[in-house]
């Protein structure tokens, strides 16, 4: 909860009149993104386990750089690829570089989205 500090508020006229700040924080960007973080982690983790090649290396990579989150950079490659999920996957792989060859791999955005849904 202390991490991305700029980014634990959901913008909306409602949410600040009538939200509370532990109800504004489920649907903010930092909860967002950092639970696309943990279900990539998950699902490598997964992937590894069933004989994937992906190295400890890589997963402690992605675990040490999980709330390191450069939202500035994951909006210019969105606005690049026109894809938010394509964003952030570079901006993760940009801070954890071992590990983008499997960021997301196997996953359609949905796996992200849907599931990033029903967790909030």
């Amino acid at each position: 909860e202390g991490a991305l500090p700029d980014q634990q508020v959901y913008e909306h006229p409602l949410v600040k009149r009538y939200a509370t700040k532990e109800m504004s924080f489920v649907w903010s960007p930092a909860m967002k993104f950092t639970t696309w973080r943990k279900l990539w982690i998950s699902l490598a983790t997964a992937e590894q386990e069933l004989g994937i090649e992906i190295s400890d290396e890589q997963l402690a990579q992605m675990r040490e750089q999980l709330y390191n989150v450069d939202f500035e950079f994951a909006a210019k490659k969105e606005r690049e690829f026109r894809h938010d999920v394509m964003g952030h996957v570079h901006a993760f792989g940009e801070v954890a570089p071992e590990a983008m060859p499997i960021i997301h791999l196997g996953a359609t955005s949905c796996y992200v989205g849907d599931n990033t849904d029903i967790i909030q």
